[in-house]
């Protein structure tokens, strides 16, 4: 059984079913919860190549924290303490680099399951992370019942 787990959390509710998963299928492991600001999130295009806007960033990065404590709070439903962590970055390269710099030895991620040209245009964050990661990868596409409480 893996010991040291890291679960990707953005605000959908298949990160949150991911999170529940781990805390749920592996009680006795070490999990870390990552959240990553991509900084296109808070950086734009313009006429000279684009703009960067304090305000927003400022923004985000709270709304990271509460993400991070919602984490917390929800960890303690399970009785789990979690080590919670936020970086920049492109998102699936973030949670690789955190997964190896951390020596984890599985990954849950959730996936919004997109298919077709949805898929081709914006990619997957999910599918990049299990063809990169440095162990294994679990991958939840919808909330699962069972996890919920």
């Amino acid at each position: 059984m893996a010991s040291r787990i890291l679960v990707a959390l953005d605000e959908s509710p298949q990160a949150e079913a991911a999170l529940r998963h781990a805390l749920s299928t592996y009680p006795d492991a070490e999990i870390h919860v990552l959240h990553v600001t991509d900084p296109r999130e808070w950086t734009g295009g313009g006429v000279d190549g684009g703009y960067y806007s304090e305000e927003l960033y400022d923004q985000i990065q709270e709304s990271a924290e509460r993400l991070l404590e919602r984490a917390e709070s929800i960890a303690a439903e399970y009785d789990v303490a979690v080590t919670t962590a936020s970086t920049d970055g492109r998102t699936s390269s973030a949670i690789v680099r955190y997964a190896e710099d951390h020596d984890v030895d599985h990954v849950v991620v959730g996936s919004h399951g997109r298919r077709g040209l949805a898929r081709f245009l914006l990619g997957s964050v999910a599918e990049r992370v299990a063809r990169r990661s440095p162990g294994s990868v679990t991958i939840i596409r919808e909330p699962d019942s069972k996890d919920e409480t």
